[in-house]
């Protein structure tokens, strides 16, 4: 995960907060923002410190990064509900991880990118697809 990808959702979950969208589709951003960043703090612990094996704690250190972020929004209640704030979490994560993978197999099949920054395009367009779905689906 790049750093672009992850300053693309910051900027998505700022839109949404200040277009006063609903929590739900809020939360889709705000997971796919700890996702991207738990990739990003992995890789550059993992460049920094290789003797560490980061491998073993990759997914230790994703749920802390999650429980970081969510537990004040839960304790606080600053989302409207919870609910909306775990389901949104869950599906920010898997839109990301599917257009990221998405990325790696048109990378696999075709041996090149179609277009410059599709690693960022297409994790960013699934994200912004499954929040216009959300969004069509909760009105």
């Amino acid at each position: 995960m790049c750093q672009l990808c992850t300053i693309a959702v910051i900027g998505g979950l700022g839109i949404s907060r200040f277009l006063g969208v609903d929590d739900l589709i809020t939360a889709i951003w705000i997971g796919a923002l700890i996702l991207s960043t738990s990739f990003w703090t992995l890789n550059w612990i993992d460049a920094k410190w290789q003797k560490l094996q980061i491998n073993k704690y990759k997914v230790l250190i994703i749920v802390i990064l999650f429980a970081l972020i969510l537990g004040p929004l839960v304790v606080t209640n600053t989302s409207t509900t919870n609910i909306k704030l775990f389901v949104g979490n869950g599906i920010g994560v898997v839109a990301l991880l599917l257009g990221i993978w998405l990325d790696k197999k048109q990378r696999q099949k075709y041996g090149k990118q179609f277009f410059q920054f599709q690693k960022v395009v297409f994790p960013i367009s699934i994200l912004l697809i499954t929040s216009l779905v959300m969004y069509l689906f909760t009105q």
